[in-house]
């Protein structure tokens, strides 16, 4: 193991322990991914999302019945189903005139109910 090197620190407390400061700097994720991490977490901060994210973990769903569902119109619904689309939140397929939505993979699930979790545990 290295010897502690410290030098005076700026952060106000106290000095910085070289020793940690590598070990945070070797954790720290590369920047292209913490962009992408961000963006997946900021696609999941709109409430309209997050409740259809809540439908699509029991089923997969038509636009239309998701529209009736969420009592909110068929061009707002499809707005956000574009944007998660793009996140990789969700996928779709077609059916004739229906297009039928449901969750990308189980990563989203999880992230869902790990969020729904540590709400309902506070």
């Amino acid at each position: 193991m290295a010897p502690r090197r410290k030098t005076a620190g700026l952060s106000g407390c106290g000095e910085v322990d070289e020793v940690v400061v590598g070990e945070a700097r070797a954790s720290l994720i590369k920047c292209r991914i913490a962009e992408q991490l961000a963006q997946t977490f900021k696609s999941l901060s709109d409430p309209t999302r997050v409740r259809i994210i809540s439908v699509l973990l029991k089923r997969e769903i038509c636009v239309t019945d998701l529209t009736a569902a969420l009592e909110m119109s068929q061009s707002a619904i499809s707005h956000q189903l574009g944007d998660m689309r793009e996140m990789g939140l969700v996928k779709f397929r077609k059916e004739g005139r229906h297009v039928f939505y449901a969750l990308d993979d189980e990563h989203v699930r999880d992230l869902f109910q790990q969020g729904l979790a540590h709400v309902e545990h506070r």
